[in-house]
């Protein structure tokens, strides 16, 4: 099967939507599909070395804004198409070319799409006003005109047949993966690491990962965190990992933190600290009101962390019965907080159980679930 690859959607980073590609692709190699990538000048040694087995192809230069790229994606991708003429077209971030609208369209290519959260629709208030219409848009493009569509949720599929339609045949669900050879439990020796990196010392401390911003809930975390811990004096500290976003409600929140407490904000931390942040919280604490999927929860399990995350959407499918939860509001989230603090044993039985669920989470089976997409749409 000859897959055209849409690859240029990625960040520099590879966070997001890189991060899926990144782990997907070479497993897709690994099932026997025929790889073609559209990949940014940026990327090329990267998926050299990640997939040797793929073609790639270097977009144009320009491509380093969002606009520039959504307009090759919308020109240079049909033309790309047609010259290749793949078995199916695989667009991996919601968007694809205007020129597809049905069977007749690019010699009749079929199209595969990925739809990575749904939240747009359900949680509007989450997202800025320019992203909820546009990805709301782009997913009813979706619905229109995709062969085939590859969500990572029950709770995706679900929400985008709840509020857009379409046929349930036409979506195929394929949870992400966890890359086990970066996020495993690690020795004391690398937690003490990045504990020094962090300036904690031996201070225990509760771990929040993803970016700030309005869906993720922080605000809540900050004020649980607070009514939890307020009368201890050796209270933990509140470690807020991750880029910044557009929650301004997180400024305010944290004017109410009494001054015997401590937050950290380290923004991003580099890939190779994840694994010791994560095993040395205390609790890893995921308070979101809307996930796709719920990345940093799988990760925070195969590294053996006790997790306190929410019963709302996707996450009940990640999480299982190998974390703890919580409603969302900062008096059940402090709640929950305390009696993980105080139960040591809990949060013991909570990592060993998060592991073991964490192994069933592989990308080995989610490119499996992508062939079976790309099968349909062939259908």
């Amino acid at each position: 099967m000859k897959i055209l690859f849409d690859a240029t959607a990625i960040p520099a980073n590879l966070g997001g939507v890189g991060r899926y590609v990144d782990d997907l692709v070479p497993e897709l190699a690994q099932a026997g599909v025929h790889l073609t990538m559209a990949v940014q000048q940026r990327d090329v040694e990267h998926f050299k070395h990640k997939v040797p087995q793929a073609r790639l192809i270097t977009v144009p230069g320009f491509l380093k804004s969002r606009a520039a790229r959504i307009a090759w994606e919308q020109v240079g991708l049909p033309e790309l198409v047609s010259r290749i003429k793949p078995d199916v077209l695989h667009c991996p971030h919601y968007t694809f070319p205007a020129a597809i609208r049905g069977p007749k369209a690019l010699g009749g290519i079929p199209l595969t799409v990925t739809a990575h959260d749904a939240t747009f629709f359900s949680h509007p208030q989450a997202h800025s006003p320019l992203k909820k219409h546009f990805f709301s848009h782009a997913i009813r493009r979706c619905v229109a005109y995709a062969d085939s569509i590859i969500v990572p949720s029950q709770a995706t599929r679900d929400e985008i047949l709840r509020y857009v339609g379409g046929n349930e045949s036409d979506f195929t669900i394929a949870y992400h993966g966890v890359d086990r050879s970066v996020f495993h439990p690690v020795s004391d020796n690398d937690r003490s690491r990045v504990r020094a990196s962090l300036g904690l010392a031996d201070r225990p401390y509760i771990g929040f990962l993803g970016t700030l911003e309005p869906r993720k809930n922080v605000p809540a975390l900050i004020h649980a965190w607070v009514q939890a811990f307020h009368d201890d004096p050796h209270a933990p500290v509140l470690v807020l990992a991750g880029g910044k976003g557009w929650d301004h409600d997180i400024e305010p929140a944290l004017t109410t933190v009494p001054s015997h407490m401590t937050v950290m904000q380290p923004g991003y931390l580099p890939l190779g600290d994840l694994p010791g942040f994560l095993s040395g919280c205390e609790v890893l604490a995921y308070p979101s009101i809307g996930e796709g999927f719920g990345l940093p929860v799988l990760e925070a399990m195969a590294c053996g962390a006790a997790v306190l995350t929410t019963p709302i959407l996707s996450l009940p499918e990640v999480g299982g019965n190998a974390v703890a939860y919580s409603n969302p509001d900062a008096a059940s989230l402090s709640k929950e907080l305390l009696s993980l603090h105080h139960d040591p044993e809990r949060r013991q039985n909570l990592a060993q159980a998060a592991q073991e669920r964490a192994k069933t989470f592989t990308w080995q089976r989610s490119a499996l679930a992508h062939v079976q997409a790309y099968e349909h749409a062939l259908r």
